[in-house]
């Protein structure tokens, strides 16, 4: 596996595009020591934060799991082993959307009872354009409990 440690300026970059993906500014400080794995996994701590897939930047599970700043879609418990194995979420399992979800954010897909993020997902529509349908894919899942990133570990 190959790693390298992201200087001051690649961390001025990350945090631009966090800033302009998930509007959060200064996510990271600049002497945080961060590392990119495989040229794929942001590494805090030995613990992947975000990674990369098809060159948008994700934050992880884990991460939204301590720090949920993502806009959220609320599934009914029915849904939640589907969502937990990364099946895409489609319109009969979906209780709630945050205000604000546009087609293609990036969300967290949330069970009803504990609002606990199971999966970070792709919204294919906008809330207002959800609102109107009955059935369809409505999320797409990228990343799961149990995936690559889950599972991906830096080794010591």
């Amino acid at each position: 596996m190959k790693q390298v440690t992201l200087s001051k300026k690649d961390i001025k970059d990350l945090n631009s595009e966090i800033k302009e993906r998930y509007g959060r500014e200064d996510f990271f400080a600049k002497n945080d020591f961060l590392k990119l794995a495989d040229d794929t996994y942001v590494i805090k701590d030995g613990e992947v934060v975000f990674f990369y897939r098809e060159n948008v930047l994700l934050p992880s599970l884990k991460l939204v799991l301590k720090n949920n700043f993502l806009k959220k879609v609320i599934v009914d418990m029915g849904a939640v082993p589907f969502a937990a194995k990364g099946a895409d979420m489609m319109r009969p399992g979906i209780v709630g959307v945050d205000t604000g979800v546009e087609e293609n954010d990036i969300v967290a897909i949330v069970d009803e009872k504990n609002l606990k993020p199971i999966a970070i997902g792709q919204s294919l529509f906008s809330k207002e354009e959800i609102q109107k349908m009955e059935a369809g894919k409505i999320v797409l899942n990228l990343h799961h409990v149990g995936d690559e990133v889950w599972d991906f570990s830096v080794g010591e």
